[in-house]
């Protein structure tokens, strides 16, 4: 565990000294609070808490996706990455480390998301409630880290940038995050329950509202990081044999 720390400590030093990093995460949750939430659904209670919660799961996906997949992509290109893959401790620490240090950044990013509901729209949330939401954030960040250590560690860093931008658009749209709950068009509330931004969305919807989650989401949420924890580990050990073998 101290060793996961040291590395969870570079890590966000690492990424600190570059603020636009940091920025970048935190810019596109923010300004889609701005400019779709408050003006259409800031006066509604209900609206407005559900428009929160989905935002909230675009600011994790964005920096989980981005944050792991680029940032792996970058540091594989690096004469450090190689060094450390040789170290007796093996890639535990390392992979604690990350995890760690983006969970951290996750949930920087979040703020400004929080602070834009709680101060320009009518949204309404418990302190249970936003206690339990702060928990759901590190479980739906899960699939979306799988996905983005195996985007990192499957292509060059910019390659890597381009299928990180090419992913999360419609996985965002095509999950619902966009529309409030059963108001999106109909062919995506028929996608929806089958990728893993739509159950993420309705964990963070009933974390902060009355909100009964669909069994064929959770299930398919299931699915997909088993998928992905598989997809990850096998992209290590091929980027690890390519390199060391």
């Amino acid at each position: 565990m101290q060793l996961a720390l040291v590395h969870a400590r570079y890590q966000l030093l690492e990424i600190i000294r570059i603020p636009v990093a940091v920025f970048g995460s935190a810019f596109f949750p923010a300004a889609s609070m701005i400019f779709f939430v408050v003006p259409f659904a800031g006066d509604d209670p209900v609206g407005a808490t559900y428009a929160t919660a989905s935002m909230v799961t675009f600011s994790v996906m964005s920096a989980n996706i981005f944050q792991y997949g680029v940032g792996v992509a970058e540091d594989r290109d690096q004469p450090w990455n190689p060094y450390t893959r040789t170290l007796p401790t093996g890639p535990a620490p390392r992979f604690a480390g990350r995890v760690l240090a983006g969970l951290a950044l996750t949930y920087l990013s979040l703020i400004p998301v929080v602070v834009i509901g709680a101060t320009l729209t009518a949204a309404q949330v418990t302190p249970a409630a936003f206690l339990l939401a702060l928990c759901t954030v590190a479980v739906i960040s899960v699939p979306f880290t799988l996905m983005g250590l195996a985007i990192g560690y499957l292509l060059p860093s910019k390659a890597a940038i381009v299928v990180a931008q090419l992913i999360f658009l419609p996985l965002a749209f095509g999950g619902g995050l966009l529309s409030a709950p059963g108001d999106a068009p109909g062919f995506i509330e028929t996608i929806a329950p089958y990728l893993p931004t739509r159950g993420a969305a309705e964990l963070m919807w009933a974390a902060v509202a009355d909100y009964d989650v669909e069994p064929m989401a959770m299930i398919m949420l299931g699915v997909w990081v088993v998928l992905l924890a598989a997809l990850a580990g096998w992209a290590y050990r091929r980027d690890e044999g390519r390199r060391f073998s």
